[in-house]
């Protein structure tokens, strides 16, 4: 269980996130939506450890992100908003690599990868260097990074972004059979899409939650926001 308590961030004497509270349970996909600006970024690098909150708990497990970050993270997979992968090595290599950086026994590493590579279907590629790969593929390699030690939490980052259709379906469809190990939060813009995916949603806005069951009910809390942007014509979710 994630259970995330009065989590508040500011930049300078700008507040970002005020008081936001949930919880996710194992086998759950929670969408975190919202217009550009809104703080969906930010609060999954603070879920993920990568920066501090104001205030507030994040909770994983009964491991507190604050009081045992190290016993924390080994916890998660974290895919950011961009993910660059390592140029100059093969899928397989590079996913060896990230197991061993990450702290895996040498005994265990083979069988992460292969998992991982099969998870995300990478197999037909594991000797291809990464350089040579579409965005779509390397997006895979990210995930299948992410995912490589069967975290019991993991957070995405505007996982569908910059992705065509056909590959938006496949990695759906990985999420789908990762979500049944972890407890999983993913932010995106594509609602229709993660409504398939969700188990609910989560709406910031204007630094606190609101929960959603529907794309359409993100879209009806999201309205002024998504007007605005279409005026600038820069629509978002």
């Amino acid at each position: 269980m994630l259970d995330v308590k009065h989590i508040s961030f500011s930049w300078g004497r700008s507040p970002v996130l005020d008081g936001v509270s949930f919880t996710v349970s194992p086998g759950e996909t929670v969408v975190l939506a919202g217009a550009n600006g809104a703080g969906k970024t930010t609060l999954l690098r603070i879920l993920a450890g990568v920066c501090l909150p104001s205030s507030g708990t994040v909770v994983g497990d009964k491991v507190d992100v604050m009081r045992s970050p190290l016993r924390y993270r080994r916890l998660l997979g974290y895919l950011p908003e961009s993910a660059p992968v390592e140029p100059g090595m093969t899928v397989k290599d590079y996913l060896k690599y990230r197991a061993n950086l990450k702290g895996e026994i040498s005994k265990k590493i083979r069988h992460r990868v292969h998992e991982a590579m099969e998870l995300c279907g990478l197999t037909e590629r594991a000797n291809v260097c990464v350089d040579v790969l579409s965005q779509g593929f390397r997006k895979r390699v990210a995930l299948a990074d992410a995912i490589l030690l069967r975290p019991r939490f993991l957070f995405l980052d505007d996982l569908f972004a910059g992705l065509d259709a056909e590959t938006r379906f496949s990695v759906g469809r990985i999420l789908k059979a990762v979500s049944t190990f972890a407890a999983t939060v993913v932010s995106g813009h594509e609602l229709d899409e993660l409504q398939g995916l969700a188990s609910r949603f989560l709406v910031l806005k204007g630094g606190r939650v609101f929960v959603a069951k529907t794309a359409s009910e993100v879209r009806a809390e999201l309205l002024p926001a998504l007007a605005g942007a279409n005026e600038e014509g820069q629509v978002s979710a």
